[in-house]
Order: C-alpha cells, then sequence, then structure tokens
C-alpha cells in the first residue's frame, strides 16, 4: 500500500508542483537507481513495480505513454522515462533528481572497475574474471534479440522491418542513425495512415494482477498545471541544459583543438546523444564500430568487458561508454598523467551522454502530454523498436565473431560484404563457456545479475588451471 494517498497532496493539481512529497521521491529514486540492475528491460520492470505497483503514483497508460516517448528519443529510455515521471510529480526538480539519482551509482561503481582493470588488468584472476565475463554478456545479447523481438515482431510488416535493418546494417553497411531514421518514418506514415501492423499494443505489467487506471493514482489523469505546455518555460530551460552540454565542448575544441582525445570523446559522444535510437544495445553496435575501429580507443574484447562492467552493476546499460572514454584517456593522455587523464575522459563521456537526456524531456514532454493515444507517434515507435531487433541481431554476431574466434575474415563483392569466422581459429574455451551461460539464462531462466558472476567465476578458476 502507497504511503501518499490523493488526500495528501495539494488540490486542485492546478495550484501545486510537487504531486507528491519531494522528500518521499528522493528515497523512491533513489531506491529505483540501487535496484535498477539487468539492462533498460529490467530498469523499467523495476521503476515499474515501485512507481505503478507499488506506490501507485502514476497509472498503467501514463507510464506506458511517457515509455512511449522515451523509446522514440536517442539515448538511453530508462534514465529518460525517470526523468519524465520525476518531472511530472514534482516539476524541474523532481526531473533533475530522478535523472541525477538514475545515474550515479553505475556511474561510481564503473568508475572504480575501470581503476581495477587498467592497475590489475593483467592478473591471472582479473583476466579470467573478464574472460568469464565476456561470455556470458554474448549469451545476455543473444537473450536481447529474443526479448526483444518477441514483443516487437508481431506481423510480416514488423519482421520485414527487422529484416531489412540487419541486412542494412550486417551486409550494406548502412549507418545506423539512417536506418532508424528511415524506420521512424515508415513507421510514422503507416500509423498516421492507420494501418493495422503499425498499432502498438501489449502492456508492460510486472504481474498479474489488476491495472491501475490514471483515475486512481496519486497523479491522475489530468495533466498538472507544471506539465501544460509553456513555451517560454520550454525555451528558457531547454537553453539553460544545451548550453551545459554544448559550451564545454566548444571550449575543448577552441583550447585543445580538433585533434586532442577529449575533444574526439566530447565530439563523438555528443553526436551519439543526438543520433542513437532504440535503447542500450542498439547504440552498443554504434558505439562499439566507432570505438573499436574508426578511433582504435579500445579492442573488440575490451569492449565486452566494459558491457560486463555495466551489466553487473546499478544504472543505465549504456554506462560502459563511459568505460570507453576512460580508456582512451588512459591510452592517450598527453601531458596528464593516465589515470588522470582517464578519469577525465570518464567524467566528460558521462557527461555528454546523459545531460540531453534532461534537455529532449524538459523540451518534449509537456507537448507530449497533450498527445496521449496519437497513432502516429505509435507507429513510428513500433517500426524503430522492430528495427532495433536487427541491428542487436548484428550486434550479437559481431560480439559473437570476437569471443568465439581469434580470427575474423572479410568477404567482399562490389558494395557488399560479411564478415566470417576463421573456423580453425575457434576457441573452444570460449564456445564452452558461452553454451554454458544460454543454458543458466534461457532454459534454467537465471537472472542476468546471476548469470555473470558465475560466469566470471569459471573464467577465473580457467585461467588459474592454465597458469597451474
Amino acid at each position: 500500500m502507497t504511503d501518499l494517498t490523493k488526500s495528501d497532496v495539494s488540490s486542485p493539481l492546478e495550484n501545486c508542483t510537487d504531486i507528491v512529497r519531494f522528500s518521499e521521491a528522493v528515497k523512491v529514486w533513489a531506491r529505483v537507481a540501487a535496484l535498477s540492475f539487468g539492462g533498460p528491460a529490467g530498469q523499467i520492470a523495476v521503476m515499474h513495480r515501485i512507481v505503478v505497483d507499488e506506490k501507485k503514483w502514476v497509472g498503467e497508460h501514463r507510464f506506458l505513454h511517457a515509455l512511449n516517448y522515451c523509446m522514440l528519443l536517442p539515448g538511453p529510455e530508462a534514465h529518460q522515462l525517470a526523468i519524465y515521471i520525476g518531472w511530472l510529480l514534482n516539476n524541474t526538480k523532481g526531473g533533475m533528481i530522478a535523472g541525477l539519482l538514475f545515474v550515479l551509482p553505475g556511474f561510481l561503481s564503473i568508475l572504480a572497475l575501470s581503476y581495477i582493470y587498467v592497475i590489475f588488468g593483467q592478473v591471472t584472476t582479473i583476466e579470467g574474471m573478464f574472460f568469464g565475463l565476456k561470455c556470458a554478456v554474448l549469451a545476455v545479447v543473444i537473450q536481447a534479440v529474443f526479448r526483444i523481438g518477441s514483443r516487437a515482431i508481431k506481423n510480416n510488416v514488423m519482421l520485414a522491418i527487422a529484416a531489412a535493418a540487419f541486412i542494412s546494417i550486417f551486409i550494406l553497411h548502412v549507418p545506423f542513425p539512417l536506418i532508424i531514421i528511415g524506420a521512424g518514418i515508415i513507421g510514422y506514415f503507416g500509423g498516421r495512415t492507420g494501418v493495422q501492423a503499425f498499432k502498438v499494443g501489449g502492456g508492460h505489467q510486472s504481474g498479474s494482477g489488476k491495472i491501475l487506471a490514471d483515475r486512481d493514482s496519486v497523479l491522475g489523469e489530468d495533466i498538472p498545471h507544471h506539465a501544460r505546455p509553456n513555451l517560454a518555460w520550454s525555451l528558457k530551460t531547454s537553453g539553460a541544459l544545451a548550453a551545459l552540454w554544448l559550451v564545454p565542448v566548444a571550449a575543448l575544441v577552441l583550447t585543445l583543438g580538433w585533434d586532442n582525445v577529449f575533444t574526439k570523446i566530447g565530439l563523438f559522444f555528443s553526436q551519439m546523444a543526438v543520433v542513437t535510437f532504440g535503447g542500450a544495445y542498439a547504440v552498443l553496435a554504434y558505439v562499439a564500430q566507432a570505438a573499436v575501429v574508426n578511433y582504435g580507443w579500445l579492442r573488440p574484447g575490451e569492449m565486452l568487458d566494459g558491457l560486463g562492467m555495466a551489466e553487473t552493476t546499478p544504472g543505465p546499460l549504456i554506462m560502459v561508454t563511459q568505460f570507453v572514454g576512460f580508456l582512451a584517456g588512459y591510452r592517450d593522455p598527453g601531458s596528464l598523467s593516465p589515470l588522470v587523464a582517464a578519469t577525465i575522459g570518464a567524467i566528460l563521456t558521462t557527461w555528454v551522454t546523459f545531460l540531453p537526456s534532461f534537455l529532449w524531456i524538459f523540451a518534449g514532454a509537456p507537448f507530449i502530454e497533450k498527445m496521449r493515444g496519437n497513432a502516429a507517434l505509435g507507429g513510428a515507435m513500433s517500426a524503430i523498436t522492430a528495427a532495433v531487433v536487427g541491428v542487436i541481431l548484428n550486434l550479437a554476431i559481431w560480439f559473437g565473431l570476437h569471443v568465439l574466434f581469434e580470427n575474423v575474415t572479410t568477404f567482399s563483392i562490389g558494395v557488399w560484404s560479411i564478415d566470417l569466422p576463421v573456423i580453425a581459429s575457434i576457441v573452444w574455451p570460449s564456445l564452452v563457456l558461452t553454451i554454458l551461460a544460454a543454458v543458466a539464462i534461457f532454459w534454467l531462466k537465471l537472472s542476468v545479475i546471476s548469470a555473470l558472476p558465475a560466469c566470471a567465476a569459471l573464467g577465473v578458476a580457467w585461467s588459474l588451471f592454465q597458469a597451474s
């Protein structure tokens, strides 16, 4: 039972900015952040269980409407959803505290693990731990293909969009942003014209209980006064957030030049914040390709190590970008010490990755609140989610090639090219451990937070056996 009922809040809504007590909201968002393991699906489920089922602050359809908008945005949808709901309940300060608390535990955890990684990474036990994590993460990404695919591929139209997205990125190497933008346009017009295949269906229930109607929640079904469209407020808030985001990046360009590693980090992850749609796993495909192939900041195996860190710590899965920025600074420190440069790289990456989420929510949410039930937006979301399935499948294959094989070759015909494994270079321990991880996750139904440490322990055991 919730601590707050409608009698606990000021009435009417037009005269209040705090729908729930702010002190209570801070405690709840800290709890959500501490329990947010297992990637975006797990984080959204935790948020739903606490905010909808337990506290009854927001109704089911209001929650889904906010989630649908966040899924249309570039960047981490779980983080944006926390900002959106925090803003609905406690105005600007509520959105800010919800978003900051959602990121902070993961940032501190991954920063500590990154120090351990670069200082003690050559120790047998540490190498073994990350060897095991790579195999488990591969199984987790494969699970994501099935989990998101089962939700998104509801008809042949969605299947065709997913297949086209996979072919485009895996064989034709079409840039990820173009794939998502194209899918969004198709879905928008499909939803607008009323095509049944583009309609959003289903819901996000954590259990089999009764769905909480919006009118029965603490927020209710009306739009709070502070959440109504106000162009002056939106422009003022958006301008301040845009300055906090872009002025530091511009300062890096002017003072350090275009070729400095910190400038490259600021520009690349700022670009990522604008063009990476479709959730964390889709973003990883884009980041992995750029960070490994284009910039050479880290190796494919290290990208998996970072993903393992993000999977086993609270907070958004896209916190793996912090590890990328950390290694980029560590390996190109300039006149700074490697650890200082790495720390700056991690902070800078986190800043430009997550600050835009606040901008997107505060700029658009008041207008989106008035568009609940819009068919065109729902169609765009459905098509983008379907395309993301194809992109994640590409990510799973890319990870699998680099985890299970020592060598990969490229087969090309004209503009078409496919990465193929050198079969003789298969890494048998990786294959065995990946199969064990898949059995644990798919058959034994172990949670990610249970499977990852188990595989890490097996990796350590194997490394110690080899060293003996």
